[in-house]
């Protein structure tokens, strides 16, 4: 009987959620959710420049999509785990092996959650971090060319949701595991889960002047799903905090079997006692196999094999965790900008829970425990609560903060955002989103330093929003004005992909970084030109190397011939142009590779073969001056 009524309770809660999406999507066109002077708001006039960068999360596309706010322009996609034939990434000899992981070559990931480097736990604009939540990978990114620079697998992990969440300094890029799995991997029934299958919770060092990744180590959690995460600060500089749910341990019907209990847990981690830990010798090397994928000196990607793992099990260091009680199912987990409160979002919950660490450090010393899971002691709920937000809407997800004392609460059933005070934990204003809000987004909202000026609700639906385009329709951001006591709707515009969580930085702190060229005389590509004298062809066998030439606005050679069927050619292409704003694609009839687009000073490689004799043309993708039309060249091959 208490199996079915669970089973009733889930299907009514998504029949509550189809209710809320169906209702919204048939209101009345009349409701646009903006403001009389709106418009003006997020003008950018031709030629001015937007306040702000936001990096968006592309969900399955893989990528990440750069936009100004407040005009929500896009500036462009940044190709991470996914090929991106307009760039050639993935498909030239250069960067291809940024795609490869210990299960081979994937060309696609599924990315989540955009992080942005900082010190002192403010945005200093450096790098930013993507995670691939499918194959577990975490990727970085250069400000200062917009580039994927490095990705580096995780082993023991499945499903890298909970990542990539950067300590105070960027110390560390922390990762923790969606789904459970046996660590080490092994054959194992499904229905083994509770003696089988474990956590863990990865913590990457980041160099602080080049931004290397490397995995430090890892600690092994019982199993249960970590979902999201922050990093402490202030008092709590040196905790790291993780939503979890699924404490039922159980692998089947989750919708049902993982919502039994009335509370689920956040997850508190001493990383600064792992560190300690660590640098004692107290851990243990667990052989693993993962890759570690990085642009070297040359601007080529690199892939290295590495076999080992430092790990911490938590149950054999008493300190290093500990579990807090929070409503079920939470998902979004926040820390504010004093570093005193943790917010959790309980999806099945009515209220919003916050946890204080004062208390928390208190409720350990006074050993206030509720029991254990798997070793890992259970505080008390009440012994570690601050305070509980009361009627914020359905379904509290994720929390933001605006610097001035309040927190904005995502609410995905009832469509809004909720805002409420630090301290008094009340409700103060609320603003409908069109539709069913996921994650929201303050720049800074997540630092000691906010920028409170805009909240951006990332939303998941908008079926009547937009002009139709088939089954699928776009997903969308909303620009909030948050600087009044209330919220005021200033913009709708379309997203690519899915977009799961984004962040935002003040454009002054990226522009003059920003790299127009690359020096040709710094160069170090094995097949570079420095001058159309340096081009050619060489045979090796059935290999052949064509080292290409291009600028404003022909290639160099542009008549190849002495290629043969059957040749494997690599056309390395050159852009001598040292001029912003000046790329050169090329494209050969028939390859079944992709383009590639070269930056000025860059050489990149593309490879075909062909499979038939005949001449074939080749010509500039990338539209370049008034003579474009005439940048083009025919290959010869032979039998």
């Amino acid at each position: 009987m208490k199996q079915f009524k669970l089973r009733i309770a889930a299907v009514i809660f998504c029949g509550l959620a189809a209710i809320v999406a169906a209702v919204a999507g048939c209101s009345a066109k009349k409701e646009i959710g903006g403001f009389g002077d709106a418009a003006s708001k997020v003008y950018v006039a031709p030629g001015s420049y937007d306040e702000l960068y936001a990096f968006m999360s592309g969900g399955f596309s893989g990528q990440v999509s750069v936009y100004g706010l407040p005009s929500g322009r896009l500036f462009k996609v940044i190709p991470v785990f996914s090929q991106d034939p307009e760039k050639g990434y993935g498909y030239s000899e250069e960067t291809k092996p940024m795609l490869m992981t210990s299960h081979g070559f994937i060309p696609w990931d599924d990315a989540h959650h955009a992080q942005l480097s900082r010190t002192n736990d403010s945005l200093d604009g450096k790098w930013l971090f993507i995670n691939g939540n499918n194959t577990p990978r975490v990727a970085r990114i250069d400000l200062t060319t917009f580039e994927t620079d490095e990705i580096i697998e995780i082993p023991n992990s499945g499903g890298n949701h909970g990542s990539p969440f950067i300590t105070p300094n960027t110390e560390y890029v922390v990762a923790s595991t969606r789904f459970s799995v046996p660590i080490p991997q092994k054959d194992v029934p499904i229905s083994s889960y509770k003696e089988n299958f474990k956590g863990s919770i990865s913590f990457i060092k980041v160099d602080p002047t080049t931004g290397h990744m490397k995995l430090a180590f890892q600690i092994l959690v019982p199993g249960i799903d970590y979902d999201l995460s922050r990093a402490g600060k202030g008092p709590s500089y040196g905790w790291s905090f993780f939503t979890s749910y699924n404490s039922e341990q159980e692998n089947t019907l989750l919708e049902v079997n993982a919502s039994k209990n009335d509370k689920d847990f956040v997850a508190a981690v001493n990383w600064k006692l792992a560190e300690e830990l660590v640098a004692q010798g107290k851990g243990t090397v667990m052989p693993c196999n993962y890759m570690h994928n990085f642009l070297d000196e040359a601007r080529i990607a690199k892939s290295e094999s590495i076999k080992q793992v430092t790990v911490l099990n938590a149950k054999g260091f008493p300190g290093l965790i500990y579990y807090l009680p929070t409503p079920k199912s939470p998902h979004g987990c926040d820390v504010d900008p004093s570093g005193e409160y943790i917010v959790a979002g309980g999806k099945l919950a009515a209220l919003v829970a916050v946890h204080s660490f004062t208390k928390m450090q208190k409720a350990i010393e006074n050993k206030e425990f509720d029991g254990e899971l798997d070793g890992v002691p259970i505080l008390k709920y009440e012994s570690v609560l601050a305070g509980e937000v009361q009627n914020p809407g359905l379904g509290p997800l994720h929390t933001e903060f605006d610097g001035k004392g309040y927190g904005y609460t995502s609410m995905f059933l009832s469509s809004e955002i909720t805002k409420w005070k630090i301290g008094t934990w009340e409700v103060v204003d609320r603003i409908p989103v069109y539709y069913s809000i996921g994650h929201l987004m303050i720049p800074g909202g997540d630092t000691r330093n906010p920028y409170g000026k805009y909240v951006v609700a990332l939303n998941k639906i908008t079926k009547d929003r937009y002009l139709p385009t088939g089954p699928e329709l776009c997903q969308a951001g909303q620009l909030i004005d948050i600087t009044g006591d209330k919220m005021k709707m200033l913009l709708d515009f379309p997203l690519i992909g899915e977009p799961h969580y984004a962040q935002a930085i003040p454009a002054s702190l990226l522009m003059d970084k920003s790299v127009r060229w690359y020096s040709i005389d710094e160069n170090k590509n094995p097949y570079k030109v420095k001058s159309e004298a340096e081009t050619g062809i060489k045979r090796e066998g059935n290999t052949v190397h064509v080292k290409v030439s291009t600028i404003r606005t022909h290639f160099a050679p542009d008549n190849i011939e002495g290629i043969k069927v059957g040749d494997k050619v690599y056309f390395h292409v050159t852009n001598l142009e040292q001029d912003w704003d000046a790329p050169h694609g090329f494209a050969v009839m028939g390859n079944n590779n992709s383009e590639l687009l070269v930056m000025p000073g860059e050489t990149r490689t593309i490879v075909w073969e062909p499979k038939k004799s005949g001449v074939y043309p080749f010509y500039c993708t990338d539209f370049c001056s008034a003579l474009h039309q005439e940048m083009s060249g025919y290959i010869r091959v032979s039998n």
